[in-house]
């Protein structure tokens, strides 16, 4: 049956649809980033996905890659015959992602089929890949700990932070090492189908469903255990990874399905602090690991944390470090915070 393509699903003559996404491998791959995507994909269709996922794997010339691992794994489709539009493209990391970050012939058509899709991912070191197609350019990225620095020194258009277990920027997923591929892959499954689904499939991998976006080193949520209620851990996952986004108290109290009043009540029981609080805070720390990670200017950091201006960024840093953004930038230690968030009411 001869499918018509349209936004990323794919609209078949009997009105049957499916969210198409193409997993780009290549020799040396990390076997667990093919795992974790497609596995997770396959268990949301179990429990209902809506369209479901068709999931394909897919490299230069359709040729079996052997991972890392010393697996060999059959592709089916060969990237340069690959039409239509796409969901999601996710290009994996591995050891080999340097050898794929040089090879022409898959930039190109990394390329083309970013072109083609909604939105485009890429898992631990396929980072690598993505910044030397040029589809990072201008964008916060995270990357596998290890191989943050190179990527950034290689990259210097690119906003690399090497804190968070993923990113979203725009329509670009960036997540890091191995195992975040499955946080990377629940959050698209909460992206296209709520959390409901995201919990269900996590349920049914024994995962946590929102281990924090933003794991930032210097971070007040990160010197204390996890907070133990659900709510708010799911919360703080989802401030920290949409720092851009609307965070005002009433937004997470609507996203929460509770009062205000009551989610006030939560973060001060569990954080020791209030939301509008955290949710400054969260965007102070990511804030200053881009002000020491890239060359972006301080507009630009501002609006990717959710600051109104450089000015009111300029305030934060001060409040919590001490110190302006400039003065941050050229600092070889990070200071440390000056206030717990709860024990000072920050200035807007």
């Amino acid at each position: 049956m001869r499918p018509e393509r349209m936004s990323g699903v794919r609209v078949y003559r009997n009105g049957a649809e499916e969210r198409r996404v193409l997993i780009v491998a290549y020799d040396d791959a990390q076997i667990l980033d093919i795992a974790c995507p497609s596995g997770a994909l396959d268990i949301a269709n179990r429990y209902g996905a809506e369209p479901p996922y068709s999931v394909e794997l897919g490299t230069p010339g359709r040729r079996a890659v052997r991972s890392s691992a010393g697996l060999v794994v059959g592709a089916g489709q060969d990237l340069e015959t690959v039409v239509g539009t796409l969901d999601t493209v996710i290009v994996v990391g591995g050891i080999g992602c340097e050898d794929a970050a040089a090879d022409e012939r898959l930039l190109r058509q990394v390329r083309r089929l970013a072109a083609r899709s909604r939105r485009v991912a890429s898992v631990c070191t396929g980072a690598y890949v993505l910044a030397a197609a040029g589809l990072l350019d201008h964008r916060r990225v995270t990357t596998h700990w290890g191989w943050a620095e190179r990527l950034a020194e290689r990259h210097p258009a690119v906003a690399v932070d090497a804190a968070p277990l993923y990113i979203r920027d725009g329509n670009v997923f960036t997540s890091a090492g191995v195992t975040s591929a499955l946080d990377l892959t629940l959050a698209l499954i909460e992206d296209d189908h709520g959390p409901t689904l995201a919990r269900t499939v996590a349920r049914e991998l024994v995962a946590h469903l929102h281990r924090p976006a933003d794991q930032a080193q210097i971070s007040v949520f990160l010197a204390a255990p996890p907070p133990e209620d659900r709510l708010v851990r799911d919360l703080m996952g989802h401030i920290t990874g949409h720092l851009a986004e609307d965070l005002t108290p009433g937004a997470l109290a609507v996203r929460a399905g509770i009062s205000s009043r009551h989610l006030t009540r939560l973060f001060t029981s569990h954080l020791g602090t209030t939301p509008a609080r955290a949710v400054r805070t969260a965007r102070t720390e990511a804030a200053a690991h881009l002000v020491r990670s890239s060359g972006l200017p301080l507009a630009a950091i501002a609006r990717r944390c959710g600051f109104g201006s450089v000015e009111t960024l300029r305030q934060a840093f001060l409040d919590h470090y001490g110190v302006t953004g400039d003065r941050l930038r050229r600092m070889t230690d990070m200071p440390p915070a000056r206030v717990a968030p709860g024990r000072e009411t920050p200035r807007s």
